[in-house]
């Protein structure tokens, strides 16, 4: 794996934890910007693995890589602040271009996943005409939301009030025609939205 993350980009590092209280012991040491997770871990329950790891590191990217492809363990991983799932059943270069699309601000979810949860009755997907209705602000806190980031920790990155990042996310939400944060990430992945370099 170490070998096929070198490609992911120059000069990368990489810290390793074979158990939970070993990775949670690198979040006094190291910031990363990405952190890949096995559900499973040895003796921790799946979905607890990946709530402790989203809590320790409140600031990184959090990506499953699971032999796992269960549509409803995706979604699970999802509404627990994943901000992208990868079978291990995936080529060495969908693996490289989902944590890029990562890391770039965009979220990966695997195509029959997004199929699955598709919903026939669901409105049409809002227009790129509509996506540029929302303000750069509002993008960003979209963004880092769908990314797995709490409110919290977003008002803290972009230097605002928790109330003034709810607002925006009400905004985005409504732009989306969804309800919550795990639509609006399904929503997000079908349209391949990401990181927006628009003014504020």
């Amino acid at each position: 794996m170490k070998f096929l993350l070198a490609d992911l980009e120059a000069g990368i590092a990489f810290a390793e934890a074979a158990t939970l209280p070993c990775a949670l012991a690198h979040a006094g040491e190291h910031a990363p910007e990405l952190v890949l997770v096995d559900l499973h871990m040895p003796g921790e329950d799946s979905m607890g693995v990946l709530t402790a790891i989203r809590a320790a590191f409140d600031a990184s990217m959090v990506v499953v890589l699971s032999s796992e492809d269960d549509p409803d363990v995706i979604l699970r991983a999802i509404e627990a602040g994943a901000s992208g799932y990868v079978p291990k059943s995936s080529t060495p270069q969908i693996l490289i271009a989902a944590l890029r699309l990562v890391m770039a601000g965009g979220i990966y979810i695997p195509p029959p996943a997004l199929r699955a949860f598709a919903a026939p009755a669901a409105p049409r997907p809002p227009s790129s005409r509509e996506c540029e209705s929302l303000s750069g602000r509002q993008m960003e806190v979209l963004l880092k939301a769908v990314q797995g980031k709490a409110n919290k920790v977003i008002a803290r990155e972009m230097q605002l009030s928790e109330g003034t990042v709810k607002a925006h996310l009400s905004a985005a939400f409504r732009t989306l025609g969804v309800q919550n944060r795990t639509e609006a990430v399904f929503a997000a992945a079908r349209m391949g939205l990401q990181a927006d370099v628009r003014p504020s």
